[in-house]
Order: C-alpha cells, then sequence, then structure tokens
C-alpha cells in the first residue's frame, strides 16, 4: 500500500460507522412502471467485504480534537511531492481519509505494473492527443477566421461526440465539465449536460456474464426474472430491473462496464501526465495546478468505480433519514452485492423526468417540492453528507407524497469547518459584509490562499444585490449562478470538486422545482429551514451564527428576530401538514411524527445563560431595551406574542429544573472567578 500523509483542519468530523449483518438490505433502485417481457433468472449469495477505512459525514457524527496545526500531520511514510495536490484537498476539505482509493502514486503503479503498459500508453496517448489535437486546430481555425461564435452550437456538439468516442473516463470527465464554469464556457457546459443522461448502453449478454461472475453462480439461482433491455445507461454501467427468485422483490441491478477498472487507471495517469504541463496556464487562471484539479477529478471517480463504496453511501443515507417520514431511500442487498454488482430495492414512484405522471398520479406537487428542498438542505447543512447527481432521472415523487432518490456513486461530504463557513457566508450575505464573504471563498479553497480580494468585492456585491433587487421571492439559483459564472470565468476562481457539486445539487433541485410547479419559490422554503435551524439547532457554531444575525453594528435587530421566528414557525407548519407525515400518520407511524411547533426550549436556556455569564451580550440586550432613553417593552411583546403559542410552560419549567444545578455551579464558578480577578 503506498504511503499517504493527512492534513487536518480543526476538528475533523468521522463518523460513527453502522455495522450491517450479512443478511441486512440496502440501496438504490431505479424507475417506475413495470418492464415488458421479462426473461427468467437467479444467483448465489456471497458477502464481500471491502477492507477500506473510509471517513465521511454520516448521520451519528463523532468529533474528535485533533492536534494543532503545527503537529497536525499524521505521517503514513514520506509524502512523496506528487501527493502535494492531495495533501491540499484535505487541508480544503477538513476532513481526515486515513486510507484512499486514488493516489497518483497508486495510479502509476497500478498502470505500469501491467504486462504491454508502455506501449499501451504510447497508443492512447497518441489516440488522445491526436483526437483533441484535431478538435484544437478547428477551433483556432474559427477565431482565425472570425466565426468561433456563431459556430459554438457545432463545435459543443463535437466535443460532446468526442468524448463519448474517446470513452467512459472522457465522458466521465465531460460530465464533471459539465458543472465546472471555472473552466470551460456555459454554452459548452449545456451541450455536455447532455452526457448525463444519454449514454450507449453495453450488451446485455456481457452484463450478464459479469453478473454471474462477480456472484459465482447461474442468474437463474436467483433472479426469477430479469428485464432484457437496461432501465438506464451511465458512464461507469447499467442497471436492469428483476425480481429476487427467494421472496418475489423486485429488483434494481447496477452493473459495472467491462474491463473499465485498467481503461481508468490509464487515463487517469495520462491525464495527470498531460495536466503537469497546463500547470502554468491552470495557475494564471484559476491560482490552482492543474494536477489538483485531475487529482480531485480521479479521486471521485475510483470512489464511483467501487460498488461496495455505494452501498456504503446508501447505508449512511439511510442512517441520516431514518427518523424522516418524508424521505425514501432504497435498501441495498449486501450479501448480492459486490465491487461490481449493486442489487438495490425497486423504487417504486414516478420519475421527475415525468412531470405529468405526477399529475396524473394525483401526487400533492407543491408538498413533495416541499419536502424535497428540505431533504436536500438537510444533506447540505446538517449532515454534510450529499447526493452530489440529483438530476430528474434520479429523485421519484412516491404517490404518498414522500421523494426518493436512487444512483449514490457521487456523494459529497462536507466537513463540520465547511459547513460552518458555509453558514459564516450566509451570515456575512445577510449583514451585506462583503469582505467577508470573500474571504469566505478563500477559506472554503475558491481563491488560493493569500490572494488579493479586492476587486472580487465588487463583483460579489453586485451579484447579491442585483439577485435580490426583485425581493426574495424572485429570487432564483440559476439567476446568481449565470452571474456568479462570469465571476469564476474572469477571475483566477477555481471551483473545488465538491462545491461544483453543491451548485449542482441545488440548480437541479430548483429545475425540478420550476418544471412540476413554474411558480414556485425555492426560497419561501429554504429560508423558513435556515432560520428554524438557526433558533432551534444547539450547536454552539449556530449559536454564534444566530447571534452575528441579531446583532449587526452591535445594535440588536428586533425585526430580524421576529422575521427568523415567522419564518421557522412557517417551516414546521409546511412539514407537519406535508400528505407523506399524514400518510404516515395514518398507518400509525406515530413515532415518526414531525413536531407541529417550533420546540424553543434549549434556545430559551441558552439565551439566558448568556444573558447572565456574557457581560458584553448583557449589555448590548440591555441597550436594546432601552434604546433611544425608552423602554422598548412593545418589541418585547410583540416577539412573545410570536412564540407565546410554541412554548410548553411545563417542559420549559422541567428543562429549567433539570439543569438548576450546573446553572448554580456556573454561577459559583463565575462569581469566584470575578473576585479572583479583582484581587
Amino acid at each position: 500500500m503506498n504511503s499517504v500523509s493527512v492534513n487536518c483542519t480543526q476538528a475533523a468530523p468521522f463518523p460513527a460507522k453502522h455495522l450491517s449483518s450479512a443478511g441486512a438490505r440496502s440501496v438504490a433502485g431505479q424507475i417506475n412502471g413495470p418492464s415488458e417481457g421479462w426473461s427468467s433468472f437467479d444467483y448465489r449469495r456471497r458477502v464481500r467485504r471491502s477492507g477500506r477505512f473510509r471517513v465521511s459525514n454520516a448521520a451519528t457524527e463523532t468529533r474528535r480534537s485533533l492536534a494543532s496545526p503545527s503537529d497536525g500531520e499524521i505521517g503514513f511514510g514520506k509524502l512523496s511531492k506528487s501527493s502535494a495536490a492531495m495533501e491540499q484537498l484535505d487541508f480544503e476539505r477538513g476532513v481526515c481519509v486515513p486510507f484512499r482509493k486514488y493516489t497518483p502514486e497508486t495510479v502509476r503503479n497500478k498502470v505500469l505494473e501491467s504486462n504491454g503498459a508502455v506501449a499501451s500508453l504510447i497508443s492512447r496517448g497518441v489516440e488522445i492527443v491526436w483526437t483533441l489535437g484535431l478538435y484544437w486546430s478547428a477551433l483556432m481555425y474559427d477565431c482565425f477566421v472570425g466565426r468561433d461564435q456563431e459556430v459554438v452550437p457545432k463545435r459543443a456538439r463535437q466535443l460532446r461526440n468526442l468524448l463519448c468516442d474517446l470513452g467512459p473516463s472522457f465522458i466521465k470527465a465531460g460530465q464533471v465539465l459539465a458543472n465546472r464554469p471555472d473552466i470551460i464556457r456555459e454554452d459548452y457546459m449545456n451541450e455536455l449536460c447532455i452526457l448525463q443522461d444519454d449514454v450507449p448502453p453495453f450488451p446485455n449478454q456481457v452484463a450478464f456474464d459479469i453478473i454471474e461472475e462477480e456472484l459465482g453462480q447461474p442468474l437463474e439461482a436467483v433472479f426469477s426474472k430479469i428485464s432484457p433491455q437496461t432501465i438506464a445507461a451511465a458512464s461507469l454501467g447499467q442497471v436492469y430491473r428483476a425480481t429476487l427468485r427467494d421472496t418475489g422483490e423486485d429488483v434494481a441491478i447496477k452493473v459495472q462496464r467491462p474491463e473499465i477498472e485498467p481503461i481508468i487507471y490509464r487515463d487517469l495517469f495520462l491525464f495527470r501526465n498531460l495536466a503537469s504541463f497546463l500547470n502554468g496556464i491552470s495557475l494564471q487562471k484559476l491560482g490552482c495546478n492543474a494536477e489538483l484539479i485531475v487529482d480531485e477529478f480521479g479521486e471521485k471517480l475510483l470512489e464511483e468505480l467501487d460498488y461496495t463504496l455505494e452501498a456504503r453511501n446508501i447505508e449512511d443515507f439511510l442512517e441520516n433519514f431514518k427518523d424522516d417520514p418524508t424521505v425514501k431511500i432504497p435498501d441495498v442487498y449486501k450479501q448480492l452485492s459486490g465491487p461490481r454488482v449493486l442489487v438495490m430495492e425497486w423504487i417504486d414512484g414516478v420519475r421527475c423526468t415525468n412531470p405529468q405522471a405526477i399529475r396524473e398520479a394525483g401526487i400533492d406537487v407543491n408538498g413533495f417540492l416541499t419536502v424535497g428542498v428540505s431533504a436536500a438542505l438537510r444533506q447540505l447543512l446538517e449532515f454534510g453528507l450529499f447526493h452530489g447527481d440529483p438530476h430528474p432521472g434520479n429523485v421519484f415523487a412516491m404517490r404518498d407524497g414522500r421523494i426518493g432518490y436512487v444512483d449514490f456513486g457521487n456523494v459529497a461530504v462536507l466537513s463540520q469547518q465547511n459547513k460552518q463557513i458555509l453558514i459564516d457566508a450566509v451570515v456575512h450575505a445577510v449583514n451585506e459584509d462583503y469582505v467577508e464573504m470573500a474571504n469566505d471563498f478563500t477559506r472554503l479553497g475558491f481563491l488560493a490562499p493569500g490572494t488579493d480580494v479586492s476587486p472580487i468585492v465588487p463583483a460579489l456585491e453586485a451579484i447579491w444585490q442585483n439577485s435580490l433587487g426583485k425581493g426574495l421571492s424572485d429570487f432564483n439559483f440559476r439567476s446568481v449562478t449565470g452571474k456568479f459564472n462570469e465571476l469564476v470565468y474572469n477571475y483566477p476562481i477555481r471551483i473545488p470538486e465538491r462545491f461544483s457539486l453543491v451548485i449542482r445539487s441545488l440548480l437541479t433541485q430548483e429545475g425540478i422545482c420550476f418544471t412540476l410547479q413554474p411558480d414556485f419559490k425555492f426560497l419561501e422554503v429554504a429560508y423558513p429551514y435556515v432560520a428554524k435551524r438557526l433558533l432551534t439547532d444547539p450547536n454552539p457554531a449556530l449559536r454564534e451564527r444566530l447571534i452575528q444575525v441579531l446583532f449587526k453594528d452591535g445594535v440588536f435587530q428586533w425585526k430580524r428576530l421576529e422575521n427568523l421566528i415567522v419564518l421557522a414557525k412557517e417551516n414546521v407548519s409546511m412539514m407537519s401538514s406535508n400528505p407523506a407525515l399524514q400518510a404516515k400518520e395514518m398507518q400509525g407511524l406515530r413515532e415518526l411524527q414531525v413536531s407541529k411547533k417550533l420546540d424553543l426550549t434549549d434556545t430559551i436556556k441558552d439565551g439566558a445563560r448568556l444573558f447572565i455569564f456574557d457581560e458584553g451580550i448583557r449589555r448590548k440586550l440591555i441597550l436594546a431595551l432601552t434604546e433611544d432613553s425608552k423602554l422598548h417593552i412593545e418589541e418585547l411583546v410583540d416577539v412573545y406574542r410570536l412564540v407565546e403559542d410554541q412554548i410548553d410552560i411545563p417542559t420549559v419549567a422541567v428543562e429549567v429544573a433539570r439543569d438548576f444545578p450546573s446553572f448554580v455551579r456556573d454561577v459559583m464558578l463565575s462569581w469566584s472567578e470575578s473576585v479572583l480577578t479583582d484581587r
């Protein structure tokens, strides 16, 4: 195993990885509606275990305080020069990865150890350089004769077809470029988006042979029938529908393309060597080495290549949403799955590619979209583990109003540090502090450390002000992203791979909302969720951000507090009245009920503690109540009227009584400290 050195920044979150029994099931199915003319088939159970220790942000997150930056490097051997980019990625993410599938050394060793490696590399290298060279020459000719703008649609189509011809690595690269405005212009991005849904399948017999080889026995032994045609085809694999012989359950079988691993490794080796010649241009345009971009791409690609990791991703999502009755995550049959085959529960819903079918099924569209936005925000801001490819083919409207997800090969992880910086960025946007917003970009890895942010600040201000010019009800991410694309194209900004997935995820889900309901207001659902998190989440970091929102230039913002309470109550009302929740309640699943009140118990307790023990906050609140030489009782009464129907007095009293001993202890410690300080 190659040695890896890992940087851990601040408190990196380590997951409590769930252990599942051999018979545990969990994973993703696909598509709606029955397939016609199924064939008969079956399969031997064989459990495959991966020896990889993986770090992600699952639902149950155990935070470990790590060493200071000076001794925060955990050595697993010497760090080679080619691993410098990986070290930078770890530093930006704030997540420790003790063992990873991808390192430049691993790729090089894997390629060079194969027979005929040199000849294969030379042949493939010539093919790539020749094909891309001809395309580049055509672009240069267009510029020379002055027709570069008018032939853009034609050249974009040629690029898409060229990537398909060069194979799965290039198809995957095209899918990544479709979400990288820092690298490619928007009209090309739109054309490359087609690669996400329109990839030619490989022959059925080849797929069936792979299933039998991976699982060790004939298909007929496990499956009573299997669809004669693929349900979906992607760059790395394709999906069939089948029925288990033993139980009669419908499942989805995801099969990897044949002989794809050596092709991927070979292409990654060539990508990285070609990238070394582009470092100068990349540093000038993006503020980072081209090798770093290849490493981001390679790391994610090799993870998607191992279906045992996708099975674990699904288990993470199942754990995260286990108490959420509005979200459906499919089970995975781990005893029937392996590195190249994944057997999953079939999702019997309506794909979001078919809006008319959703309406005809009698599904409450507004309720469905509400749970979809809430689920997306929970993934991003609460779990830090989110679906990286929620295009309409991977999102289902269940007939009871729930939202269902499939295809968990492409997921992204945000560390606790990254989540906090994102929340900081929201707070800075609310407070219109654009200098700090620009600094947040540096902290998230969009800008190289030490970059002068002063030229970017006016552009950020213009983007935000223009986007909010018509009010929050008309705000949409696509308009903001369009302006942001121009910014990253004109400044040395690199969009880290995980955040390109965040942007794509938000844009895709907003697009689904607008397709199903053109007048849907994304922020009218998103803002109440964020408001509720700020008001009710006991996380100390979020408490700190709440204080930053409520105080501007040292002055308490009464109106902001009222707006937050109104929005948070709106979120509770929307979720508690959702059709998916009501369906669960009718089934008697009382333990899954969503609260119908805004639980402010912890917030009240924390606020009282802060007022008593934090002299600065106490002084600001007293000033807020006595501003302009008068008591602001009216504002206090208005706030109380907003929350009086949400506060359960007996519950608050019990909580206060329970915390009273620790409260007295803190008072005594505070008093002792003040006495000692005075002396």
